[in-house]
């Protein structure tokens, strides 16, 4: 991978001269193109309801931010501050004493993803915070992209604080107005992030029965905010710290904020993150967009997470694979049959198809995660693949890899596997969070790939660690196996909300389409709702580099329509999003080498586009067509599959059946 640095060109050094109590000056921070900006100060906090209820902790005055976005509040003044063990809140009571800006640019390659190179300039800021009251210090470090604005705390060495240990922190995102969101509310700290999307105002998740009723909600959060503009709420670059997670604490039907929660350690619950000096949180990120597209195409994870830490990865390779659990491990007869060669028969598969993998799931290993059961032969099974120009990945519990992965990934690497699928992490605690650090570097060394399941959002460790190609966390076509939570309308919200922070592991490639009358959830040889022409799509609309071709094979042998499976990409160099809205339809371009290739879905309501093939660029092309018919609705599986001759001048009229969508592969014509 090439790699450029970051670059910082120091512009100014500011020294504030604050009067010793009260509001201080205002530090502003613009995006380079003018039209987002942060705004730091220290200001009274807000006033309790009486004033017997001020107690003599309460500051008189705390650190706070606010954003502008094409000069609307976006997010009004808002408290900040870091709760530590033993000590009040380090936050409050403080004077900006320095603030000292900069600016640069994140240029640098991505080996997977929505783009292949990436080229972001952001201006900068660093404000050293001091106590008044006390000889505590910290900093804030800020940064304003032309489509976010990022902020994290550092706390430096001090002799006043001998370890970083925080019991909280009091991050504050304070709304102009209440706000439509799309929530993902989780049941606690120790979920897989597979909740839906909830699509409700802001003060419907205030908190109103109490600490016991609170709703967790995790990132990313989306909203939008008529007249204002779209926001969206993550964080990026968590080593050495703890998830976040947000909640409206407002209490009151007319609230309409939240703040920050850490995940709590499972060991001990009343610190939450524990560190020597200096240490840095993870960043606070706060994205904006006039239209909920954007947010498919932004790169602010990545930027702010550190550079490749893998000199050689000649080795890590995007790729579609086949895969044997969903359909229920189907031999060829069609009959359920865990064994090596029916693991040969997938590999054989995925070789006629042109596929990069093939992935044995859960139930091979016996007792540890090194050692494999009679009936399946792991060595065996890679060794065939290999022959076939088939690499394989290989199912682990997350507790066993916990255990014994300085044993099992050695011998992973002896066998030939290519990459570990790790399954049911559910946290994201201190100790969770470097789980996902400590997996990924080792297995770097070992020159294995990693498919997070069962898991935490991503937050673009992708970028530090490239072997990461998967990532769970979503409510998946595996839902199809046991009810209906998998189904258009879900898998609209998706690509605004999760697939924020990319590697998207949905497992798409459901065959067996059938109307919303006719589905029935089953373990075995699953359905899908939906038309064909729509779960096409989702191999375009859905960013995957480790891409599962999920169905039992016989499903995909000569049927036309699989075609468009074994050509489509599974990383691009470009992304484009040409319309969308969050739980009703999206339509993506994206480029891959001199091909494009194109996705649109729609919910279960019909829709016509008129669409401009204005980013085809120069040139002509051969636009290989899958579509929805007039009978797709009563007949999901039917698709029409035409070709046509284009170019950047051409436009395309979609005509999209309730549940369906098209896949396009515009071919260029040299």
């Amino acid at each position: 991978m090439k790699r450029k640095g970051v670059f910082f060109v120091l512009l100014s050094a500011i020294l504030l001269t604050l009067p010793a109590w009260g509001q201080s000056s205002d530090v502003v921070l613009s995006s380079p193109d003018g039209n987002l900006s942060i705004i730091f100060r220290t200001a009274a906090p807000p006033r309790p309801a009486s004033q017997a209820n001020r107690s003599q902790s309460t500051p008189e005055y705390n650190l706070v931010y606010e954003v502008k976005y094409n000069n609307k509040p976006f997010i009004i003044q808002s408290g900040m501050g870091l709760e530590l063990e033993g000590s009040r809140v380090l936050g409050y009571n403080v004077i900006i004493s320095k603030s000292e800006f900069s600016e640069g640019e994140d240029r640098y390659s991505l080996l997977t993803g929505r783009t292949s190179a990436v080229a972001d300039k952001y201006r900068s800021v660093l404000l050293d915070i001091s106590e008044e009251r006390g000889n505590r210090k910290m900093q804030i470090e800020a940064r304003a992209y032309n489509d976010a604005v990022a902020f994290r705390y550092i706390v430096p060495e001090q002799t006043s604080l001998l370890q970083y240990r925080l019991i909280s922190e009091k991050t504050e995102f304070r709304l102009p107005q209440d706000a439509m969101t799309y929530a993902q509310v989780l049941p606690n700290f120790r979920s897989g992030y597979e909740s839906e999307f909830h699509k409700v105002p802001a003060t419907g998740l205030a908190n109103q029965g109490g600490v016991a009723s609170r709703y967790l909600v995790g990132l990313p959060l989306v909203m939008e905010m008529p007249g204002v503009g779209w926001a969206a709420i993550s964080e990026a670059d968590l080593e050495n710290n703890a998830g976040m997670y947000l909640m409206n604490p407002s209490g009151s039907w007319t609230g309409y904020w939240f703040e920050s929660v850490i995940a709590p350690s499972l060991t001990r619950p009343e610190v939450a993150v524990v560190g020597t000096l200096p240490h840095k949180t993870a960043w606070r990120v706060i994205m904006a967009a006039s239209y909920p597209g954007r947010f498919v195409e932004t790169n602010i994870l990545t930027n702010l997470n550190p550079e490749c830490r893998i000199s050689d990865t000649s080795w890590i390779q995007s790729g579609k694979s086949a895969w044997d659990w969903w359909n229920g491990s189907l031999n060829k007869e069609g009959e359920k049959a865990f064994t090596t060669e029916t693991m040969k028969y997938y590999v054989d598969f995925a070789a006629e198809s042109g596929l990069k993998y093939m992935t044995i799931d859960a139930g091979w290993s016996a007792g540890n995660i090194y050692t494999y059961r009679e009936t399946l032969n792991v060595p065996e099974v890679v060794a065939y693949a290999k022959e076939k120009g088939v690499r394989v990945f290989v199912w682990a519990h997350s507790r066993n890899v916990w255990n014994q992965l300085d044993a099992a990934f050695p011998i992973y690497e002896q066998w030939g596997v290519s990459g570990v699928k790790i399954d049911f992490i559910e946290r994201d605690d201190q100790a969770g969070i470097d789980f996902y650090y400590r997996v990924a570097e080792k297995a770097a060394k070992h020159k294995l790939m990693i498919d997070f399941h069962g898991c935490s959002k991503p937050w673009g460790i992708q970028r530090a660690y490239p072997n990461i190609v998967g990532y769970e966390a979503i409510i998946g076509m595996e839902q199809s196996k046991a009810g209906g939570r998998d189904n258009p309308e879900n898998r609209l919200i998706i690509p605004f909300t999760r697939m924020i922070g990319g590697l998207t592991d949905y497992t798409p490639g459901g065959f067996d389409n059938v109307t919303r009358e006719e589905f029935i959830s089953r373990m075995q040889s699953p359905m899908v709702m939906g038309t064909r022409a729509h779960h096409l799509a989702i191999y375009v609309v859905y960013e995957s580099p480790f891409q599962m071709v999920s169905d039992w094979p016989e499903r995909y042998r000569n049927d036309p329509s699989f075609e468009f499976i074994k050509k489509v990409p599974a990383s691009w160099d470009e992304t484009r999003v040409l319309n969308g809205y969050p739980g009703e339809y999206i339509t993506i371009a994206r480029k891959r080498g001199d091909d494009w290739y194109l996705g649109a879905m729609t919910n279960w309501t019909r829709r016509e586009f008129d669409l401009s093939l204005d980013f085809l660029g120069e040139g002509n092309y051969l636009a290989e067509i899958y579509a929805d018919t007039s009978e797709s609705e009563k007949m999901p599986k039917q698709i029409n599959i035409k070709t046509s001759r284009v170019n950047s001048k051409s436009k395309l009229k979609l005509n999209l059946a309730s549940a369906g969508g098209t896949a396009i592969h515009f071919k260029r014509v040299k």
